[in-house]
């Protein structure tokens, strides 16, 4: 077997708030629009593929039950940045666009990370799936 791309298909409650959160945070949308039933963008210098399914869709094709986000985590995408600047736009607009943020390197230094490698934030969607924004200084 050669499995040649990965995606990830999460549900979520509004597909349309979906598609408008992740416009206004520039991800690119793998299709021109969204429908009633998917919001779907393309990630990154290779174009990873994330699907938002209306959560009853997604659920009909998982044959089971859909995370409740309020109560547990998923999964974490990490999104890289390239400098300390870029994290913190990332928490700007996340806050601008709806988002939650859970961790801010900026203003939560202390809590994580003594040295100075490392520069993160952690958000939510507003249906709970979390990304961290990460900026590895060391290199």
């Amino acid at each position: 077997m050669n499995t040649k791309r990965i995606w990830a298909n999460l549900a979520v409650k509004d597909v349309r708030r979906t598609w408008e959160f992740y416009l206004k945070l520039g991800f690119t949308p793998n299709c021109p629009t969204t429908t009633t039933e998917l919001a779907s963008f393309v990630v990154g210098d290779d174009d990873f593929v994330i699907h938002f399914f209306e959560q009853e869709r997604l659920k009909t094709s998982l044959e089971g039950e859909i995370s409740d986000l309020s109560q547990a985590n998923e999964i974490m995408f990490t999104l890289s940045a390239e400098s300390k600047e870029e994290v913190d736009q990332w928490v700007t607009e996340v806050s601008k666009a709806g988002g939650t943020i859970h961790f801010d390197s900026k203003k939560d230094r202390k809590k994580f990370y003594d040295d100075n490698a490392y520069y993160v934030c952690v958000f939510s969607d507003p249906d709970g799936h979390k990304f961290n924004v990460f900026y590895n200084g060391s290199k």
